[in-house]
């Protein structure tokens, strides 16, 4: 399989040589010329030299032979910028990191639902492990033919649960709201700025990407 990071951070090394240890095919994108000379001599990766964001360098890295465009700078705004160009270029999958949780909303409006907060996904880490919790890798409870869909209700919205009009095989999980965590059921109502997390079959997605993420 075959991945491509925008940005050579800390964060982005550390998963390409994950990736290169299990036998992938890796591509760095970097702006830094002397960071790539640096990198090649002990990374087996390929390069490109350049902005991340700008969509000639993307088309360049092959969009078609991509499984994942990983967007891992130190900058959420070219993250996302990079993130919503890599979409438009048709990788198949693109992974957001920022740091700034007030942009998650942003990011879920423009349709990127692979987004990655590090410090609050470390944070709960180390508190479930404080408390002596098992872990479990979420991977391993979501399987097969699920997907986890998860969309922020526009302003004009109104209603419960049926207002969302669900496909058949679609099921509303759990709401946020203002950051607190909300146990979904069948007679609750949904307000506008909600962030709604969806257990669903993948063959769900395109219709609900189509009625939330236009």
């Amino acid at each position: 399989m075959r991945a491509v990071f925008v940005g050579a951070s800390s964060f982005a090394l550390m998963t390409a040589n994950l990736l290169l240890k299990r036998g992938h095919e890796v591509v760095i994108i970097e702006k830094d010329k002397e960071c790539i000379a640096e990198l090649s001599e002990t990374l087996d990766c390929g390069f490109l030299h350049g902005d991340g964001s700008k969509p000639a360098l993307q088309k360049e890295a092959d969009p078609d032979s991509t499984e994942i465009l990983f967007c891992l700078t130190g900058d959420d705004r070219t993250n996302i910028l990079a993130s919503l160009v890599g979409h438009s270029l048709g990788f198949k999958r693109v992974v957001t990191r920022i740091e700034d949780r007030e942009l998650e909303h942003i990011c879920l409006e423009l349709g990127l639902e692979d987004t990655i907060i590090p410090a609050r996904t470390i944070g709960r880490f180390l508190a479930d492990m404080f408390e002596g919790q098992d872990l479990l890798e979420l991977s391993t409870m979501i399987r097969d033919e699920a997907r986890v869909f998860s969309f922020v209700l526009p302003e004009d919205f109104e209603g419960g649960v049926e207002a969302l009009e669900l496909p058949a095989d679609a099921r509303l999980v759990c709401i946020y709201r203002q950051d607190k965590l909300i146990i979904a059921k069948d007679d609750m109502d949904l307000q506008a700025d909600d962030e709604v997390v969806i257990l669903a079959h993948r063959d769900c997605l395109p219709s609900l990407q189509e009625q939330w993420n236009s």
